[in-house]
């Protein structure tokens, strides 16, 4: 459970630095996609921990292995967690954004643009666009970390 922890925070120390210093010197939609690959990883990760929480509380007995399954059976656990519920369903949309061929716009520039279609409308991630998910996956991490260690309220 603190190893999956450990791992979320390395994976996004990870992120933190391509997004500041790789995509300032190298502005590809190559470099957006490994970014949002590592944006999975620490998300599973995250999901991982939590799940192993509840498997430690007597709540579940085993955890699925399926990334899917693993998702839907967090969110049917913590119906009330808002956060958890909508940082689960950006992980789900990453998933599916990784598995497609998108479009590049403005490579080498800072108006780099991934753009691809998911469930039938359009995706455009920018440098922006990422920078607003690593927040967003940094302040979920937070909540998991208090979550898993409500001792360390730092």
């Amino acid at each position: 459970m603190i190893g999956s922890l450990i791992d979320a925070r390395e994976e996004l120390k990870r992120v933190e630095h391509q997004i500041f210093v790789s995509l300032k010197y190298t502005r590809t939609v190559d470099v957006m996609m490994n970014i949002i690959g590592r944006m999975i990883d620490g998300y599973a990760f995250l999901i991982d921990a939590l799940l192993k929480k509840k498997v430690e509380e007597k709540v579940l007995e085993d955890i699925p292995h399926s990334p899917l399954e693993r998702g839907k059976l967090l969110l049917s656990l913590t119906k009330d967690d808002e956060k958890i519920a909508a940082n689960v369903d950006l992980y789900f949309l990453l998933r599916k954004l990784i598995r497609t061929n998108p479009e590049r716009e403005q490579e080498y520039r800072r108006h780099v643009t991934l753009r691809t279609i998911v469930e039938g409308h359009e995706e455009a991630v920018t440098i922006d666009v990422l920078t607003e998910w690593y927040y967003f996956i940094t302040d979920f991490y937070k909540h998991v970390e208090l979550i898993i260690m409500p001792e360390r309220s730092d």
